[in-house]
């Protein structure tokens, strides 16, 4: 059983899932997040304690409270898919990653494109930074929130 619960937040709308005390996804919108193929998976619409306290520590962050986040989390995906998210939340708070600093540090320097797609696929928005991630030339690329959102993070980060 998939839990999930929507937030409105001052990014929009956010959706927290959880499935056996564990916050498998967080997405823009109100869709539960779900990386299982089966249609028979089942969804509630419930507020736990675990997708309550994801939501606190999330809105803590976007009011400049927090940097870090506690609440237990785990993301699959592809090998390559982890690798780039497990880099990702090793980029600093406050900092940013070029596409292509990100495959030096995974040492796929080759990488950039399937950098960039390994975070369109996050399953994490905010926790698994990949907002911090922009373009070689400085510039804010794509984000699953909008543009709008991935500036308005990075300035959360910057105050």
């Amino acid at each position: 059983m998939i839990n999930f619960f929507s937030y409105s937040t001052i990014v929009g709308d956010l959706t927290i899932s959880e499935e056996n005390r564990i916050i498998i996804g967080i997405r823009f919108g109100k869709t539960p997040f779900s990386n299982k193929y089966d249609i028979c998976t089942k969804y509630e619409k419930l507020e736990t304690e675990y997708i309550k306290q994801a939501y606190l520590e999330i809105a803590e962050y976007l009011n400049g409270k927090r940097q870090l986040f506690d609440f237990k989390f785990k993301f699959e995906g592809t090998s390559f898919q982890k690798t780039v998210w497990k880099a990702l939340l090793q980029i600093p708070f406050g900092e940013t990653r070029s596409y292509k600093d990100v495959a030096n540090f995974i040492e796929k320097p080759l990488a950039c494109r399937a950098v960039g797609l390994a975070n369109n696929k996050n399953p994490m928005c905010i926790v698994v930074p990949c907002h911090r991630v922009i373009g070689n030339n400085g510039k804010i690329l794509g984000y699953a929130g909008g543009i709008e959102v991935k500036q308005k993070l990075l300035k959360i980060e910057s105050n």
